[in-house]
């Protein structure tokens, strides 16, 4: 039986290119006793496995080539000796970018019966309950306050905005496009969306907040977060989740200014977290996420991408901000 992988043939130079993977078919590795074989049936395209890539995210150990692609994905159990992870069983894992993997069942988060696997690649995996504790319990907004989210219709940030709307703030998406700033405000309920990339991206910002800013959730860093940090209240929190602006570039933009005097004048505090952190509560946040989006409180956005072979394409396009929601590569259908 065969494994189709996509492998990182070259580490990039700038920006991520589709010649830095290669596809390639190998024999499936059997499981030794204890372990599980799983058959992929999709995996999600994050923007922060590219920090993986430059070696700017210490958890994701040292860039290499020659090995497969890393990402979370479902799948199901087709061979087992674990009573505990019967064939059959579909999974939350590491798959990679392939369609087989060898599992511990450690390894393996077995879905709840009765929930659309793949809402277990956004709201209910590592996407949504980065949104989920890094809003809540970093940013905690409280009703009232405004919430800034930056990369707002990407696939951590549009759910960021709606639990903060779930929770009674006003809510301003920063995103690159007028089409992704409407369907922010005309689906999803935002108060406002900006477009960074307007001429007038600043004043725009300022029109959108006139009352200031109580929370950022930061997935951008670099101007965008320059910028938010000027219409910070006093008493406000920045979460930092991740620096897509810094990601897929050999020339970064500087940090911006501000840091650390405007922390200090308005009291403003600025932490980052993984969602590791919280992983003893991620079953709590399950269960309020389903129910938000059981009782329609909650809007499941995806970017599908059909077949392996499309995956180095589908993330070079998510990298220019081609997705709105979160990206997922079906390899089984």
């Amino acid at each position: 039986m065969e494994n189709k992988q996509v492998l990182i043939d070259s580490l990039p130079e700038g920006k991520l290119k589709e010649s830095d993977y290669k596809v390639v078919k190998s024999e499936v590795t059997k499981p030794k006793q204890g372990e599980v074989l799983v058959k992929t049936i999709s995996f999600a395209i994050t923007a922060g496995t590219r920090a993986g890539l430059q070696g700017s995210a210490s958890y994701a150990g040292a860039p290499t080539t020659g090995i497969v692609m890393n990402s979370t994905g479902v799948g199901e159990v087709v061979e087992s000796s674990d009573k505990n992870c019967p064939i059959g069983s579909k999974v939350l894992t590491q798959t990679g970018w392939q369609e087989y993997s060898v599992q511990s069942p450690n390894d393996l988060t077995v879905l709840r019966e009765g929930v659309d696997p793949s809402l277990y690649l956004g709201p209910l995996g590592i996407n949504g309950l980065t949104a989920y504790f890094g809003l809540l319990k970093v940013g905690q907004p409280k009703a009232g306050e405004t919430v800034m989210v930056s990369a707002a219709a990407g696939s951590v940030g549009h759910m960021v905005g709606q639990i903060a709307k779930i929770k009674g703030c006003k809510v301003v998406g920063v995103c690159g496009s007028d089409e992704k700033c409407n369907k922010l405000i005309n689906e999803l309920n935002f108060d406002a969306a900006v477009n960074y990339k307007d001429a007038n991206f600043r004043q725009n910002l300022k029109d959108a907040t006139p009352d200031g800013v109580d929370v950022y959730f930061d997935n951008t860093g670099g101007m965008i977060l320059g910028s938010a940090l000027f219409r910070l209240n006093t008493g406000g929190r920045i979460t930092c989740c991740g620096v897509v602006s810094q990601y897929d570039t050999n020339t970064p933009e500087p940090g911006p200014k501000g840091i650390p005097g405007l922390l200090v004048n308005k009291s403003i505090r600025m932490q980052g977290f993984l969602v590791f952190d919280f992983a003893d509560k991620y079953n709590e946040a399950t269960d309020e996420i389903i129910e938000w989006i059981q009782s329609g409180q909650f809007k499941v956005l995806t970017d599908e991408v059909d077949g392996l072979d499309e995956a180095p394409k589908g993330f070079v396009d998510l990298l220019a901000g081609g997705n709105i929601g979160t990206r997922i590569v079906n390899v089984s259908t």
